[in-house]
């Protein structure tokens, strides 16, 4: 992983963020030019924080109620999901703080399809708005997810069309950070609603430009 972060930090100039809840190995990629851990154990290991906190880096807190790989598909589970990921991340900021984490420097994640049934999930994308109070940036990673699946029917690889359908949610319901697969197709489809929207304008000339089709020879 190091190598690759190295890479991807140094050469390329790109901002990484590193996918982990262990705080050995998020030490060791923001040594070598991460700048992001996402940790997706909700903080339950709180030297993590610690870590961050050390090295200036931004912490994403993700709501979920199993350990690492592990798996709770129970419908009855919650008696208000929306309410707990709510709470949840609440308490888990608050940790965080403690150990010394700027509040600038953090971000939330509802935790879609982790400890929820498809069900569980929707209903808390349905009510994104209720995580605004908690006053920092929502992480929304909606791409090919299970829910998807059971709405659809379809496997993660033909869930594309799906995906753009909920990112479009999420961004109306507020989501500041988008996690895809297709970074491409999610850009185009936003660039495009937001044209549509009457959220950007054209210019009078813009697309007019015979070169800037080159695998069509006119634009009708």
């Amino acid at each position: 992983m190091v190598p690759l972060v190295r890479r991807l930090a140094g050469d390329l100039g790109a901002i990484v963020s590193i996918d982990t809840y262990k705080p050995r190995v998020a030490e060791a990629a923001l040594d070598a030019g991460a700048v992001i851990v996402n940790d997706v154990s909700g903080l339950r290991d709180p030297r993590l924080a610690d870590v961050c906190a050390a090295a200036g880096a931004g912490l994403v807190v993700m709501h979920t109620r199993v350990a690492p790989l592990g798996t709770l598909l129970e419908p009855g589970y919650y008696d208000d999901v929306v309410a707990d990921v709510h709470d949840f991340l609440a308490e888990r900021i608050a940790v965080a703080r403690r150990r010394g984490v700027p509040e600038e420097a953090l971000i939330v994640d509802p935790g879609t399809d982790f400890a929820k049934t498809p069900a569980q999930t929707v209903a808390v994308l349905r009510r994104l708005d209720v995580l605004h109070d908690l006053g920092r940036p929502i992480l929304l990673p909606v791409s090919r997810k299970d829910f998807l699946g059971a709405i659809t029917g379809r496997p993660p690889r033909d869930r594309g069309a799906a995906t753009l359908a909920a990112l479009a949610e999420g961004v109306d319901a507020g989501a500041h950070i988008l996690r895809v697969h297709d970074v491409a197709a999610a850009a185009d489809f936003l660039a495009v609603r937001a044209v549509l929207r009457g959220e950007r304008e054209l210019a009078p000339d813009e697309g007019l430009t015979p070169d800037r089709f080159p695998e069509s020879s006119s634009l009708g």
